[in-house]
């Protein structure tokens, strides 16, 4: 039986995603490994399909574009909004707000911008827009 990686495998991994600039983002190295199936969804299907052909007991470091992993800002995810709506917060350029989407519940957004009258929200994954370096160490294919 095959050791590879491929679709509908069952994959044990350590993983670490960083910035072009060496910048960790995420990772499980020191803790307990991930474990998911390739298309089960719980992995971006662009970090998947980068870990195809790849087998157990491998380290591998992969760059991940950012079409295949958080895609490109859509300028129609940054809106415009009064700046009342802030008027008990405390607000700053690069601050993460929570706001409530009747669809997911709950949507990030980060404050790009402040005047007087509005402040400039993104929506888009702050990944988004971002080539990544997705440093793998395969602990089991099955």
């Amino acid at each position: 039986m095959s050791k590879l990686i491929g679709p509908g495998k069952t994959v044990t991994l350590f993983f670490a995603i960083k910035l072009e600039t060496g910048e960790i983002v995420d990772s499980n190295f020191g803790a307990t490994p991930a474990t998911f199936t390739i298309g089960d969804g719980n992995m971006l299907e662009g970090f998947e399909k980068a870990l195809f052909g790849l087998e157990e007991g491998t380290e591998h470091s992969l760059k991940i574009l950012p079409e295949n992993g958080f895609g490109m800002p859509n300028p129609s995810n940054i809106h415009r909004v009064p700046r009342s709506q802030f008027a008990d917060m405390d607000i700053e350029e690069g601050l993460v707000v929570s706001f409530s989407d009747p669809a997911s519940g709950e949507l990030p957004g980060v404050i790009k911008s402040i005047s007087d009258e509005k402040v400039e929200v993104d929506f888009n994954h702050p990944l988004s827009g971002k080539s990544l370096q997705f440093d793998v160490k395969i602990v089991s294919v099955n």
